[in-house]
Protein backbone atom coordinates (compact mmCIF):
# COMPACT_ATOMS: atom_id res chain seq x y z
CA UNK A 1 0.00 0.00 0.00
CA UNK A 2 2.64 2.47 0.90
CA UNK A 3 4.53 1.36 -2.41
CA UNK A 4 1.37 2.23 -4.37
CA UNK A 5 0.97 5.60 -2.49
CA UNK A 6 4.54 6.45 -3.44
CA UNK A 7 4.26 5.66 -7.26
CA UNK A 8 0.72 7.67 -6.95
CA UNK A 9 2.81 10.85 -5.74
CA UNK A 10 5.88 10.33 -8.28
CA UNK A 11 2.77 9.84 -11.33
CA UNK A 12 1.40 13.32 -10.23
CA UNK A 13 4.36 14.99 -10.13
CA UNK A 14 5.49 13.87 -13.27
CA UNK A 15 2.58 15.08 -14.62
CA UNK A 16 2.02 18.11 -13.02
CA UNK A 17 6.10 18.98 -14.21
CA UNK A 18 4.33 17.72 -17.98
CA UNK A 19 1.14 19.48 -17.84
CA UNK A 20 3.29 23.08 -16.36
CA UNK A 21 5.34 22.71 -19.83
CA UNK A 22 1.98 22.28 -21.67
CA UNK A 23 0.68 25.09 -20.34
CA UNK A 24 3.66 27.83 -20.65
CA UNK A 25 3.92 26.67 -23.98
CA UNK A 26 7.89 26.12 -23.87
CA UNK A 27 9.87 24.52 -26.57
CA UNK A 28 13.33 22.75 -25.60
CA UNK A 29 13.51 21.86 -29.15
CA UNK A 30 14.10 25.36 -30.02
CA UNK A 31 15.98 26.33 -27.13
CA UNK A 32 18.70 23.52 -28.00
CA UNK A 33 18.79 24.71 -31.89
CA UNK A 34 22.03 25.85 -33.36
CA UNK A 35 20.41 29.21 -33.58
CA UNK A 36 19.64 29.73 -30.40
CA UNK A 37 22.68 28.63 -29.20
CA UNK A 38 24.69 30.75 -31.08
CA UNK A 39 23.05 33.62 -30.48
CA UNK A 40 22.92 32.42 -26.93
CA UNK A 41 27.20 32.35 -27.67
CA UNK A 42 27.36 35.48 -29.25
CA UNK A 43 25.25 37.33 -26.04
CA UNK A 44 27.76 35.45 -23.76
CA UNK A 45 30.46 36.87 -25.28
CA UNK A 46 29.19 40.29 -25.68
CA UNK A 47 29.36 40.53 -21.23
CA UNK A 48 32.56 39.06 -21.25
CA UNK A 49 34.10 42.21 -22.59
CA UNK A 50 33.12 44.46 -19.77
CA UNK A 51 33.75 48.14 -20.72
CA UNK A 52 37.19 49.17 -18.64
CA UNK A 53 37.70 52.35 -19.99
CA UNK A 54 38.59 55.42 -16.72
CA UNK A 55 35.36 57.58 -17.72
CA UNK A 56 33.19 54.32 -17.30
CA UNK A 57 35.20 52.89 -14.19
CA UNK A 58 34.81 56.23 -12.20
CA UNK A 59 31.08 55.95 -12.92
CA UNK A 60 31.00 52.47 -11.45
CA UNK A 61 33.13 53.71 -8.17
CA UNK A 62 30.52 56.71 -7.96
CA UNK A 63 27.68 54.10 -7.92
CA UNK A 64 29.35 51.54 -5.58
CA UNK A 65 29.75 53.82 -3.07
CA UNK A 66 26.18 55.38 -3.11
CA UNK A 67 25.09 51.68 -3.09
CA UNK A 68 27.69 50.75 -0.02
CA UNK A 69 26.07 53.97 1.74
CA UNK A 70 22.63 53.18 1.04
CA UNK A 71 23.08 49.98 2.83
CA UNK A 72 24.89 51.08 5.85
CA UNK A 73 22.75 54.45 6.35
CA UNK A 74 19.23 51.91 6.02
CA UNK A 75 20.87 49.28 8.16
CA UNK A 76 21.95 51.87 10.83
CA UNK A 77 18.49 53.38 10.86
CA UNK A 78 16.87 50.19 11.53
CA UNK A 79 18.97 49.38 14.17
CA UNK A 80 17.86 51.99 15.82
CA UNK A 81 14.60 52.42 15.35
CA UNK A 82 14.92 48.11 15.69
CA UNK A 83 15.60 48.80 19.28
CA UNK A 84 13.32 51.36 20.22
CA UNK A 85 10.17 49.62 18.82
CA UNK A 86 11.54 45.96 20.25
CA UNK A 87 11.55 46.85 24.12
CA UNK A 88 7.36 47.54 23.71
CA UNK A 89 7.59 44.22 21.73
CA UNK A 90 9.11 42.71 24.17
CA UNK A 91 6.09 43.55 26.45
CA UNK A 92 8.54 45.92 28.85
CA UNK A 93 5.83 48.53 28.61
CA UNK A 94 2.52 46.53 29.04
CA UNK A 95 0.55 44.03 26.63
CA UNK A 96 -1.78 47.07 24.76
CA UNK A 97 1.85 48.25 23.41
CA UNK A 98 3.20 44.71 22.44
CA UNK A 99 0.38 44.66 20.42
CA UNK A 100 1.04 47.39 18.24
CA UNK A 101 4.54 47.22 18.47
CA UNK A 102 4.41 43.36 16.73
CA UNK A 103 1.63 44.39 14.97
CA UNK A 104 3.95 47.12 13.30
CA UNK A 105 7.23 45.35 12.94
CA UNK A 106 4.98 42.69 11.26
CA UNK A 107 3.44 45.05 8.84
CA UNK A 108 7.34 46.58 7.72
CA UNK A 109 8.23 43.15 7.83
CA UNK A 110 5.50 42.09 5.43
CA UNK A 111 6.14 44.34 2.46
CA UNK A 112 9.21 43.46 0.03
CA UNK A 113 11.68 45.57 0.34
CA UNK A 114 11.05 46.55 -3.80
CA UNK A 115 7.72 47.15 -2.84
CA UNK A 116 9.11 49.74 -0.31
CA UNK A 117 11.47 51.31 -2.97
CA UNK A 118 8.77 51.81 -5.39
CA UNK A 119 6.44 52.98 -2.70
CA UNK A 120 9.50 56.18 -1.85
CA UNK A 121 10.10 56.48 -5.28
CA UNK A 122 6.83 58.06 -5.71
CA UNK A 123 7.04 59.93 -1.93
CA UNK A 124 10.98 60.89 -2.38
CA UNK A 125 11.70 60.92 -5.67
CA UNK A 126 14.23 58.71 -7.71
CA UNK A 127 17.64 58.61 -6.34
CA UNK A 128 19.51 56.80 -3.03
CA UNK A 129 17.04 58.24 -0.77
CA UNK A 130 14.18 56.53 -1.80
CA UNK A 131 16.53 53.17 -1.93
CA UNK A 132 17.76 54.26 1.99
CA UNK A 133 14.20 54.65 3.15
CA UNK A 134 13.03 51.29 1.84
CA UNK A 135 15.73 49.37 2.87
CA UNK A 136 15.25 51.00 6.77
CA UNK A 137 11.36 50.18 6.72
CA UNK A 138 11.94 46.98 5.60
CA UNK A 139 14.83 46.23 8.07
CA UNK A 140 13.53 47.40 10.97
CA UNK A 141 10.66 45.16 11.22
CA UNK A 142 13.49 42.36 10.58
CA UNK A 143 15.37 43.58 13.22
CA UNK A 144 12.81 44.54 15.61
CA UNK A 145 11.65 41.42 15.42
CA UNK A 146 14.79 39.64 16.01
CA UNK A 147 15.90 42.55 18.84
CA UNK A 148 12.46 41.54 20.92
CA UNK A 149 13.06 37.82 20.95
CA UNK A 150 16.81 38.45 22.14
CA UNK A 151 15.00 41.01 24.75
CA UNK A 152 13.03 38.04 25.97
CA UNK A 153 15.47 35.36 26.51
CA UNK A 154 17.51 37.60 28.37
CA UNK A 155 17.79 37.00 31.85
CA UNK A 156 16.43 39.84 33.89
CA UNK A 157 18.41 39.56 37.15
CA UNK A 158 21.07 41.63 36.30
CA UNK A 159 18.32 44.51 35.49
CA UNK A 160 16.72 43.73 38.66
CA UNK A 161 19.58 43.99 41.00
CA UNK A 162 20.59 47.65 39.61
CA UNK A 163 17.05 48.66 40.15
CA UNK A 164 17.21 47.44 43.43
CA UNK A 165 20.03 49.60 44.34
CA UNK A 166 18.10 52.08 43.07
CA UNK A 167 18.62 53.02 39.70
CA UNK A 168 16.30 53.95 37.11
CA UNK A 169 15.09 51.61 34.45
CA UNK A 170 17.35 53.11 31.51
CA UNK A 171 20.44 52.74 33.98
CA UNK A 172 19.12 49.34 34.27
CA UNK A 173 18.47 48.42 30.36
CA UNK A 174 22.11 50.04 29.75
CA UNK A 175 24.42 48.37 32.08
CA UNK A 176 22.14 45.30 33.65
CA UNK A 177 20.52 44.48 29.83
CA UNK A 178 22.46 45.60 27.40
CA UNK A 179 25.98 45.14 27.50
CA UNK A 180 24.14 40.69 27.53
CA UNK A 181 22.45 41.53 24.60
CA UNK A 182 25.23 43.11 22.82
CA UNK A 183 27.18 40.72 20.95
CA UNK A 184 23.82 39.36 19.89
CA UNK A 185 22.83 42.43 18.82
CA UNK A 186 26.02 43.18 16.27
CA UNK A 187 25.68 40.03 15.10
CA UNK A 188 22.25 40.42 13.73
CA UNK A 189 22.93 43.97 12.25
CA UNK A 190 25.85 42.63 10.38
CA UNK A 191 24.13 39.82 8.68
CA UNK A 192 21.36 41.88 7.37
CA UNK A 193 23.96 44.24 6.16
CA UNK A 194 24.95 41.46 4.37
CA UNK A 195 22.08 41.31 3.10
CA UNK A 196 21.20 45.21 2.53
CA UNK A 197 24.30 45.32 1.05
CA UNK A 198 22.52 42.77 -1.88
CA UNK A 199 19.26 44.31 -2.04
CA UNK A 200 21.04 47.76 -2.26
CA UNK A 201 22.25 46.56 -5.52
CA UNK A 202 18.58 45.35 -6.95
CA UNK A 203 16.49 48.70 -5.72
CA UNK A 204 18.12 50.51 -8.67
CA UNK A 205 15.78 48.43 -10.78
CA UNK A 206 12.88 50.69 -9.53
CA UNK A 207 14.81 54.02 -9.61
CA UNK A 208 16.11 53.96 -6.05
CA UNK A 209 19.96 54.90 -6.94
CA UNK A 210 23.18 52.89 -7.22
CA UNK A 211 25.01 50.26 -9.10
CA UNK A 212 21.46 48.69 -9.82
CA UNK A 213 20.28 51.58 -12.15
CA UNK A 214 23.04 51.63 -13.92
CA UNK A 215 22.55 48.03 -14.42
CA UNK A 216 18.90 48.71 -15.65
CA UNK A 217 19.93 51.73 -17.98
CA UNK A 218 23.04 49.68 -19.50
CA UNK A 219 20.69 46.54 -20.20
CA UNK A 220 17.69 48.77 -21.34
CA UNK A 221 19.57 50.42 -24.10
CA UNK A 222 21.36 46.95 -24.31
CA UNK A 223 24.99 47.66 -23.49
CA UNK A 224 26.10 44.54 -22.53
CA UNK A 225 29.98 45.66 -22.22
CA UNK A 226 28.96 48.35 -19.39
CA UNK A 227 26.06 45.83 -17.76
CA UNK A 228 29.53 43.17 -17.25
CA UNK A 229 31.68 45.89 -15.56
CA UNK A 230 28.88 47.42 -12.94
CA UNK A 231 27.68 43.34 -12.20
CA UNK A 232 31.63 42.71 -11.48
CA UNK A 233 31.66 45.63 -9.56
CA UNK A 234 28.46 44.13 -7.61
CA UNK A 235 30.46 40.72 -6.69
CA UNK A 236 33.66 42.92 -5.72
CA UNK A 237 31.20 44.97 -3.28
CA UNK A 238 29.04 42.17 -2.09
CA UNK A 239 32.69 39.80 -1.34
CA UNK A 240 34.07 42.82 0.45
CA UNK A 241 31.04 43.40 2.74
CA UNK A 242 30.82 39.62 3.63
CA UNK A 243 34.89 39.33 4.07
CA UNK A 244 34.36 42.89 6.69
CA UNK A 245 31.68 41.03 8.32
CA UNK A 246 32.70 37.96 8.94
CA UNK A 247 35.63 39.61 10.34
CA UNK A 248 34.15 41.77 12.48
CA UNK A 249 31.99 39.20 13.98
CA UNK A 250 35.69 36.98 14.56
CA UNK A 251 36.90 40.34 16.17
CA UNK A 252 34.02 41.68 18.39
CA UNK A 253 31.82 39.16 18.83
CA UNK A 254 33.60 36.01 19.45
CA UNK A 255 36.52 37.61 21.22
Amino acid sequence: MKRLINLLLVAGIVLAVLASFAYLGLDLAELGSATSLQQMGAYVQRFLSPDLSAGYLQAVWRGSLETLAMSAVGTLLAALLGIVLALPAAGRFGWPLQSAARLLLNALRAIPELVWAALMVLAAGLGPNAGTLALALHTTGVLGRLFAEALENTPPQPAEAIRLQGGNPVTAFCYGTLPNLAPQLLAYCLYRWENNIRMASVLGFVGAGGLGQMLYVSLSLFQEAQASTVIVAMLVLVLGVDSLSAWSRQRWIKA
